[in-house]
């Protein structure tokens, strides 16, 4: 299906990534064929001499910046200065270059973190001045905030097109599984793994259980994102997510059930919960550009336990490749 975005010429930070995969195979599926892919061992993003290198080695008509400096509680709170200077630097520095260089438009994706810890459920995109962010990921959050108020102040003055959007919290097949980097729904997968090839009786999970969370299948974000691209330019920020909330407690249940642990889950309470209750209201999105999340949570979940699972043994098979 060939579309507005077919014919031009696309750059996606990040897009080798875990979300930046998925988005760059849904502009190939819209006939776009110039798609740049910057890799981050020959583009250090923090840097601007990197940044000014991507730009006349691209040439893009469009950016879609999905690169960021992405952990769980756990790595934001060992990284906090480190969070905030390189997402930040990497986010003003290509939206600034984007600029001198006059392409047509920016994406710019923001994150779930930028809204204040005791939003009102659920998280209206006009709330999201309303309060400082949770203060385990607030560097994190804020660094990719500031990309929104650049976005409106760069088109209120210079007429650039850019746009930005909070996807809620992703999961889904070829996530981070790296137990010191990442998110919930992996670690909570690769615990109850362990557990079982180990005979162990109990997983030990974070916090109380009692926060809630919104996931977003990754197939569906970069749909949502792709979505954007072609059909949105206004600099007012919309959230990209389900619209729905689940407890760390019932989806650790759910886990283990469907990964077929019978096990009990105890709860390390001297470890932070983090943000007490996260859902967002996603009409703004189906108003603006027609997207909603059609995939139910189990679902996702299943898919990518019945992945990772496939993934494991293929690794325990071939350790040497693994």
């Amino acid at each position: 299906m060939k579309t507005g975005l077919a014919s031009k010429r696309i750059a996606v930070t990040g897009g080798a990534g875990f979300l930046g995969s998925h988005v760059v195979r849904k502009l190939g599926e819209r006939g776009c064929k110039e798609i740049f892919v910057p890799r981050s061992k020959d583009y250090n993003l923090v840097e601007m001499e990197a940044v000014k290198r991507l730009y006349r080695d691209a040439k893009p008509d469009i950016v879609i910046h999905l690169a960021a400096r992405v952990g769980g509680i756990g790595a934001n709170m060992r990284n906090p200065g480190s969070f905030f200077y390189d997402n930040l630097m990497i986010g003003v520095q290509l939206i600034e270059q984007g600029r001198l260089s006059g392409i047509e438009k920016f994406v710019a994706i923001g994150t779930i973190c930028a809204y204040p810890k005791f939003t009102p459920v659920p998280f209206k995109e006009e709330d999201l001045w309303n309060g400082y962010p949770e203060e385990t990921n607030a560097p994190y959050g804020l660094a990719k905030k500031m990309l929104l108020v650049q976005s409106q102040s760069y088109r209120q003055q210079y007429g650039f097109n850019s746009i930005y959007l909070l996807p809620v919290n992703l999961y889904g097949p070829g996530d981070n599984f790296d137990p010191e980097s990442s998110h919930v729904i992996p670690a909570l997968i690769s615990k109850v793994f362990e557990a079982k090839e180990k005979g162990q009786g109990r997983i030990v999970a974070w916090g109380s259980g009692k926060p809630t969370r919104e996931f977003i299948y990754v197939e569906e974000a970069a749909e949502g994102i792709v979505l954007a691209a072609e059909k949105y330019n206004k600099s007012d920020p919309v959230n990209l997510g389900a619209g729905f909330e689940i407890s760390i407690k019932d989806l650790a249940e759910m886990t283990c059930e469907l990964a077929g642990f019978s096990g009990k889950i105890a709860w390390d309470t001297s470890k932070p919960d983090g943000q007490p209750r996260r859902r967002l209201d996603t009409s703004k999105a189906k108003k603006e550009f027609g997207f909603e999340s059609k995939i139910a949570f189990r679902d996702g979940l299943k898919r990518t336990i019945e992945w990772y699972s496939k993934q494991r043994t293929a690794n325990h098979r071939y350790p040497h490749q693994g």
